[in-house]
């Protein structure tokens, strides 16, 4: 069984909701795959951008921890700067263990998410990805999709 909250049902922003939630749910492993994506707003928005992509997952991680199960927990390339080269000059595959530094408030706020989970002392996997598409929402893979009906040639 897989139970996927909606914004409406699970509000991000409220860690005491959350507990609350993961408590009565008793779930086997949490999979947290949510964030507050809105890259620039996060600028203008970043008390609301640290409750959910940093607080959040610390909470998750703290009652995973509580119920001795799992946490699958989805973050972001923008934890680093991009200033890593190789010999050639050329950008390389981030590894995890990379340094980070992010130069913006979603990648900050993703970061301490990141060692909000670490600290816990919970079982955890930490996905650092580009990109997560979807057939709702807004998201990469819509928006080229909608721009490809609109015009003749794209540019990315």
């Amino acid at each position: 069984e897989v139970i996927a909250p909606t914004r409406a049902q699970l509000d991000l922003s409220d860690a005491a909701a959350i507990a609350a939630f993961v408590a009565e749910c008793k779930p086997d492993l949490i999979i947290n795959p949510a964030a507050y994506t809105a890259v620039d707003k996060a600028e203008t928005e970043a008390e609301l951008a640290h409750a959910i992509n940093a607080i959040a997952p610390g909470v998750f991680a703290e009652q995973a921890k509580k119920l001795g199960i799992g946490l699958i927990h989805y973050s972001t390339d923008y934890v680093y700067d991009g200033s890593l080269r190789d010999d050639h000059g050329k950008l390389p595959s981030y590894t995890e263990d990379a340094p980070t530094n992010p130069v913006n408030v979603y990648g900050k706020t993703k970061l301490a998410g990141e060692q909000a989970i670490i600290a816990s002392g919970c079982q955890y996997l930490i996905f650092r990805t580009s990109w997560v598409y979807s057939t709702f929402g807004k998201n990469f893979l819509l928006t080229m999709l909608r721009l490809a009906n609109e015009r003749d040639e794209l540019r990315v």
